[in-house]
């Protein structure tokens, strides 16, 4: 009898870990789709393409470029974390980026004087494309 208790009771002691093996694997299927979405989204890239047309575009100071960098870099590595939302929850995704662009909007005001502000709204693409960095701050 004891040995077939001590038997059972090993079998029960590496079926554990076996069972908390599958866990990681599970995570990281679960995380394929939102990295698969974020591959073709690089943020020190876009950023740099965002910052090459706001440079000349609002005639930034030299005190005035990291701390937008700083922002737009900020702006989009939290947009890249909801781009998953996009395909899964568009209402969802829309809530959040709403709240982001705000909070950009926000960031750029206390940045910019008042006529880079008004010059930087005027930059806004009138839709979406491929072609404008600058449509990543806006869509």
């Amino acid at each position: 009898m004891k040995k077939y208790f001590f038997i059972t009771a090993l079998s029960f002691a590496g079926l554990v870990p076996a069972v908390n093996a599958q866990n990681p694997l599970d995570k990281v299927k679960a995380q394929v789709p939102a990295a698969a979405t974020n591959a073709g989204f690089n943020v020190k890239s876009i950023a740099s393409g965002i910052m090459s047309k706001l440079g000349p575009s609002l005639a930034l100071s030299a005190i005035q470029k990291p701390k937008v960098l700083s922002t737009v870099t900020d702006f989009l590595n939290k947009k890249s974390g909801i781009l998953g939302l996009a395909t899964s929850d568009k209402a969802q995704y829309a809530a959040k980026l709403a709240g982001l662009n705000t909070g950009l909007l926000d960031k750029m005001k206390g940045i910019l004087t008042a006529s880079q502000y008004t010059q930087f709204l005027g930059l806004k693409p009138k839709a979406a494309s491929a072609t404008n960095p600058l449509s990543q701050l806006f869509f």
